[in-house]
């Protein structure tokens, strides 16, 4: 039986240290999704709808400004989508949109049936693409960058493993941005103890920064599930934080 892996995916690894979706970026997490098939069922838990729409707009849309971000997020949604299918398509990866909020797993009701359909996808070979539905809720918009609502998402389907893809290499004992003496932690078990040590920086791109992540490796572990931070921004960073040959933080269970 296969195990269950859900990856989130922040905007500033969609975009690649730039300010625009990177179809390269795409292209490798569809490769490293085809090469794990066999092994892993995986759910993606993508942003990037606002970045999508900015890339539109500065095509199309010229000097006409969007000012609010979820009228962004409801311009960048289908395109971001678009992305996907296009590329994944190549790779023979069949994908579904999925848009939920944070109400959806507090109902019954709700949380049965999402999790019927994303259990269903999985069984017909397809790859859930799961974004909060910005245009209904903000809280994601204004913090957190889906790394709760990937938590949530991991906790429903009773994953084995949350892979939290970001643009550092985990946890370190001091910001590294800001201290070149910083030393990375590969494993933590106290969760809480780890808090005091995260120093936060604006990438002024995604809106998830290291608290929200450790929110995120907390759920998980109330699940049971063990979450990983990994540096995204290199080719085969999941593939390579699968097989050991990169660094990463792991929140053991």
């Amino acid at each position: 039986m296969k195990k269950k892996l859900v990856l989130k995916i922040g905007t500033s690894t969609l975009t690649n240290g730039t300010k625009l979706i990177s179809r390269g970026k795409v292209e490798d997490i569809g490769r490293q999704i085809l090469s794990l098939q066999d092994e892993y069922d995986i759910v993606l838990v993508s942003s990037g709808a606002i970045a999508a729409a900015k890339q539109y707009i500065n095509i199309k849309d010229a000097g006409r400004l969007v000012e609010s971000k979820q009228a962004m997020a409801a311009i960048g949604q289908p395109l971001l989508m678009r992305i996907y299918n296009e590329i994944f398509s190549d790779f023979g990866i069949r994908t579904a949109q999925c848009l939920m909020t944070y109400r959806d797993f507090e109902n019954e009701t709700s949380r049965q049936n999402t999790l019927n359909t994303i259990n269903e996808l999985i069984k017909y070979a397809y790859v859930p693409v799961i974004n909060e539905n910005d245009t209904t809720a903000v809280e994601e918009i204004i913090l957190g960058d889906n790394d709760k609502l990937s938590a949530l998402v991991a906790a429903l389907i009773r994953a084995d493993l949350l892979v939290l893809a970001s643009d550092i290499d985990g946890v370190f004992d001091k910001n590294p941005h800001l201290h070149t003496d910083a030393k990375h932690i590969t494993e933590i078990k106290n969760i809480e103890e780890a808090r005091h040590l995260v120093e936060e920086r604006d990438s002024g791109l995604g809106t998830g920064g290291m608290n929200s992540k450790l929110e995120a490796a907390i759920i998980c572990r109330q699940a049971n599930i063990e979450t990983w931070i990994v540096n995204g921004a290199g080719n085969n960073f999941l593939t390579n934080a699968l097989d050991g040959k990169i660094p990463c933080t792991k929140f053991k269970v």
